[in-house]
């Protein structure tokens, strides 16, 4: 299975909201994914096999040295096969070659493995106000 690893790849908003839908198990959205990181974020990572989008995280960043990882995301067939690692590997390479001096993520306890053992993040203390 060859997997590419596109950074600011191009990518069609049906095929991501129905990745973010499958893979986050909600119903599908009707987001302008294109728009809101060209807007927001730093970049972001699309994974695809085939052509097909099984893939993504999202760069988000302070326009300064602090880089955050958001809505990693594999599809359901491709996980647990080095995907996810892929993105956030291509994901930290280029916010380092971006001058970027931190790579932040926060996630539900379940993924701490992935997180810590699989990407190389390492624990550290944070705070979280839920709005």
């Amino acid at each position: 299975m060859t997997i590419t690893y596109e950074w600011r790849g191009d990518f069609d908003n049906t095929a991501l909201n129905a990745l973010h839908a499958a893979g986050f198990g909600y119903q599908t959205l009707d987001v302008d994914w294109l728009a809101r990181v060209r807007r927001h974020s730093l970049g972001w990572v699309c994974a695809r096999y085939d052509g097909d989008l099984v893939g993504f995280v999202n760069v988000a960043w302070d326009g300064g040295v602090h880089a955050f990882i958001l809505d990693t995301v594999v599809a359901l067939g491709h996980r647990h096969s080095g995907i996810g690692a892929g993105l956030v590997a291509e994901a930290a390479r280029q916010a380092r070659t971006a001058k970027c001096e931190w790579l932040h993520v926060d996630f539900e306890d379940d993924l701490r493995s992935f997180y810590f053992d699989a990407c190389g993040f390492k624990p550290t203390t944070a705070g979280l106000i839920a709005l």
